[in-house]
C-alpha cells in the first residue's frame, strides 16, 4: 500500500498532540490551586474516572464526585477552565497532522 493510499489515522488526543492534561500532575496542582486535600480528590478520582472516560458519566458527574463533595468557593465552571488550561500542544504535532491530512 502507497502512502497516498492510506485515508485513515487513528491516534490518542492526551499524550499524542497535547500533554496529558489531566494526569497526577496536573490534578495536583489543581488541588493546590484550589486548596483541596490532594490524597482524597485523588482516591474518588482514581474510583470514577474510568466511568467518565468511557462517555457514561459528563464532566460535570465526575466533578461532583471528585471535587464537589462539599460547598466550595468555587464554581464548576472556574474548575473546568483550569482543568483544560492544563493541556497543551506537544510541539509541531497538531501542524504534522494537518500536514499529513493534506
Amino acid at each position: 500500500m502507497s502512502p497516498k493510499e492510506k485515508k485513515t489515522i487513528f491516534l490518542d488526543v492526551g499524550g499524542v498532540l497535547l500533554t496529558n492534561g489531566w494526569d497526577t500532575p496536573a490534578r495536583e496542582k489543581a488541588a493546590n490551586h484550589f486548596e483541596l486535600d490532594f490524597p482524597i480528590m485523588n482516591h474518588l478520582h482514581s474510583f470514577i474516572f474510568n466511568v467518565y472516560e468511557i462517555g457514561k458519566i459528563t464532566l460535570d458527574q465526575y466533578l461532583d464526585t471528585v471535587v464537589f463533595t462539599e460547598p466550595r468557593k468555587f464554581t464548576h465552571k472556574e474548575f473546568k477552565e483550569f482543568m483544560m488550561a492544563q493541556s497543551e500542544e506537544l510541539p509541531g504535532m497538531i501542524a504534522w497532522l494537518s500536514t499529513w491530512k493534506k
